[in-house]
């Protein structure tokens, strides 16, 4: 894993970990001496507080960043309903369009070494009607990171996301294994099988651990050098 400017992480569903990974990665940096901050451009099923709309995993994404970004850098569209991000942004009367995104991520980029942008559910999921993940991946130049549910299925999800990234024209240079199913059956034979389809190399196999330190997950993580996978 080099120290990169900049990356995108999506992954092949919603609720399989791509904050975890994020915050896990970020340690990862912040531990070879990077200043690392996350971004997630977009966030619907936000709380009301003094401050403003907050999303759980955006404030997670932001105490995992040193130096701590701006709330309104890291997350430029804040939406109160936890719905897909076009009909929420629509229920909350908010136009998402391109222009705050390249801003809040050039504010960050000014502060960083290197910025995770987190996606939002799956790789096609849209942002809004008239934008998709691949169109902000482009304008941003950012490669990709493939987040993979472990759980039954997620063979077909994997494959299928690597096909669409690579299909939009888009880069993708690892994915990490989550563990999000502890009942999951044969793991490990899902894990090889995924190793030898999947074209781009695996940056690391998170455990399932809830609640767990992001800093302590870091370690699971493989580092340029490291010999680790």
């Amino acid at each position: 894993m080099s120290l990169l400017p900049a990356l995108y992480i999506t992954g092949t569903d919603t609720g399989i970990g791509k904050t975890f990974a994020s915050c896990a990665l970020l340690h990862a940096f912040r531990q070879r001496g990077a200043r690392a901050v996350g971004m997630k451009p977009v966030a619907s099923g936000c709380e009301r507080t003094p401050a403003g709309w907050r999303n759980e995993d955006a404030l997670a994404l932001q105490a995992a960043s040193e130096p701590t970004p701006a709330y309104d850098d890291l997350n430029p569209f804040a939406l109160p309903a936890p719905l897909a991000p076009e009909i929420a942004a629509a229920e909350a009367g908010v136009e998402l369009s391109m222009p705050p995104l390249l801003a809040a991520f050039g504010h960050l980029r000014d502060e960083a070494d290197t910025v995770v942008v987190e996606g939002v559910g799956g790789w096609l999921a849209p942002l809004s009607a008239t934008l998709d993940q691949a169109d902000l991946v482009h304008a941003l130049q950012l490669p990709v990171v493939m987040v993979v549910g472990m759980r039954l299925g997620c063979l077909n999800h994997a494959r299928l996301t690597a096909q669409a990234i690579a299909a939009s024209g888009a880069c993708c240079i690892g994915w990490i294994a989550n563990e999000v199913d502890p009942q999951m059956a044969r793991r490990d034979e899902n894990f090889a099988l995924l190793q030898a389809r999947l074209p781009m190399p695996c940056w690391g196999r998170l455990p399932y651990a809830p609640g767990a330190d992001p800093a302590s997950i870091a370690a699971h993580l493989a580092i340029a050098g490291s010999g680790r996978e």
